[in-house]
């Protein structure tokens, strides 16, 4: 399974944040919306990613207020991309890895969208599932006096 089977079931909704955007509009932004997570693009560019980590952080560092900060402030300027073709298998290792919850998709230079690591997850419980389902549909299928037939639990 790719990242884009995650988008195409997502949806391509994206949220996106200006490197020079106040982040207070930023983390209000983020409440109304309720996402956890906010693309800084610049020129067209990714140029980071705004989470709610780095809001946390920049808010405890400023005494409990995220005052006249601006994104670029605070922003991951090196976050981890993947392309639309990329295995999820992949993706979890990498985020694993990193601790990363948010991963921008890119195809070449362009933004396709973000997968969150509860994306990812739902994909993978949703796939076991699946194979679980068909499984139990082929053992209860299977043919009467088959010798060969697992025994009931």
């Amino acid at each position: 399974m790719k990242v884009t089977d995650i988008l195409r079931v997502k949806g391509s909704t994206l949220y996106t944040v200006g490197p020079e955007d106040a982040l207070a509009d930023a983390v209000q932004t983020m409440a109304k919306l309720d996402i956890g997570s906010l693309v800084v693009m610049e020129h067209g560019d990714l140029v980071g990613m705004l989470t709610f980590r780095e809001v946390i952080s920049a808010v405890v560092a400023n005494g409990g207020s995220v005052g006249t900060q601006r994104v670029r402030s605070v922003m991951d300027d090196a976050p981890l991309t993947c392309t639309p073709e990329t295995n999820i298998d992949e993706v979890r290792r990498m985020m694993l890895g990193r601790h990363a919850r948010y991963m921008p998709v890119l195809e070449r230079r362009t933004l396709m969208g973000v997968v969150s690591f509860y994306d990812v997850a739902k994909t993978v419980v949703d796939a076991q599932d699946f194979e679980n389902r068909m499984l139990k549909a082929y053992i209860r299928d299977w043919p009467e006096g088959d010798s060969d037939r697992p025994a009931a639990p």
